[in-house]
């Protein structure tokens, strides 16, 4: 029987704001970025202290091997990061120097997208060899990525409800991307990524019925490439605010764990923004180190792996 794996992929996070440069430069693909921009960026990652991206990455690879084994697969679990250290092609080729014959694949980002995801993909099969691999494109609704969302967001609501003395709103997130990546085009389907966000965003929501009103925004737009999707959080905190709403709970539903994007853009950008309307804005806890985010993405994985057993590369 062939040795099998599995193989998680992140985005990666440089370890200092010395390293961001060099971290820009594998973001962009080699595009110089205005001195500003990364000036900026630098500022945002010494405000926050860190980013954990890798440290939360690992950890949640340590505990979807853990419930591997549980299950009673004996399977080793890998983690690849596309711009920083591990590098996605050191992890395969390691992989491969393993004895490893055969992955399961998934990205750390559940919405498909041809900028994230397709990439992400890429990454693997340039350095794959003869490496048999199945990789899930996306899993946005899966039930127990579902339940962890709403487990984490059933006790922040209730609490904040009964700190300002009424139901709350929620304001689901996910990052934007530039519209021009998501369009149609001759040959080529629409992305589903705007889709598949906002279906994560409505099924969360579902799972807690108590909520009297949502909302769904796009976040972090860059400020290059052309128009980017939206609605943008600062826009829809207004209309929020305009409501007469005491206080908001934003919950990003295309992030798995703590990096900038949550640290700096939520707690310190959208609550700054929030503040200036009288509006309170707090978060639930992100899922990190979340049982129930191990356990899907151990779903998944096994899936994968019995793709692999019966039908081959995928």
């Amino acid at each position: 029987m062939a040795k099998q794996a599995v193989l998680l992929l992140a985005h990666g996070t440089p370890e200092c704001i010395e390293q961001i440069p060099e971290y820009l430069s594998n973001v962009t693909g080699g595009r110089p970025l205005p001195p500003e921009a990364v000036e900026e960026i630098q500022r945002r990652y010494a405000l926050i202290g860190h980013s954990p991206l890798t440290e939360i990455t690992l950890e949640q690879t340590r505990l979807v091997e853990a419930e591997l084994a549980f299950g009673g697969e004996r399977v080793s679990v890998y983690v690849g990061m596309r711009n920083w250290h591990p590098y996605i092609a050191d992890v395969v080729r390691q992989m491969r120097a393993d004895g490893v014959e055969e992955a399961a694949v998934l990205c750390l980002a559940p919405q498909n997208s041809r900028t994230s995801v397709g990439l992400y993909r890429r990454a693997v099969e340039a350095d794959a060899g003869g490496l048999r691999l199945d990789f899930t494109e996306g899993w946005a609704e899966h039930p127990l990525l579902i339940e962890a969302f709403a487990e984490r967001l059933r006790p922040a609501w209730s609490k904040l409800s009964a700190e300002v003395g009424a139901p709350v709103p929620v304001l689901f997130t996910a990052h934007s991307v530039p519209t021009r990546t998501i369009q149609a085009s001759e040959g080529q389907a629409a992305d589903p990524y705007a889709a598949e966000a906002r279906h994560t965003a409505a099924l969360v929501a579902a799972r807690v019925p108590e909520i009297p009103q949502w909302f769904f925004a796009f976040q972090s737009q860059g400020v290059s490439g052309g128009p980017w999707i939206g609605p943008t959080v600062e826009e829809t905190l207004q209309s929020i605010a305009a409501l007469e709403a005491k206080a908001v709970l934003l919950q990003p539903i295309g992030f798995l764990c703590d990096h900038v994007e949550i640290l700096y853009d939520v707690d310190i950008l959208f609550r700054e923004f929030a503040a200036r309307m009288n509006l309170r804005l707090e978060r639930p806890e992100s899922l990190n180190a979340s049982a129930l985010l191990a356990k899907a993405i151990a779903d998944l994985a096994r899936q994968g792996l019995k793709r692999l057993n019966g039908c081959g590369q995928s």
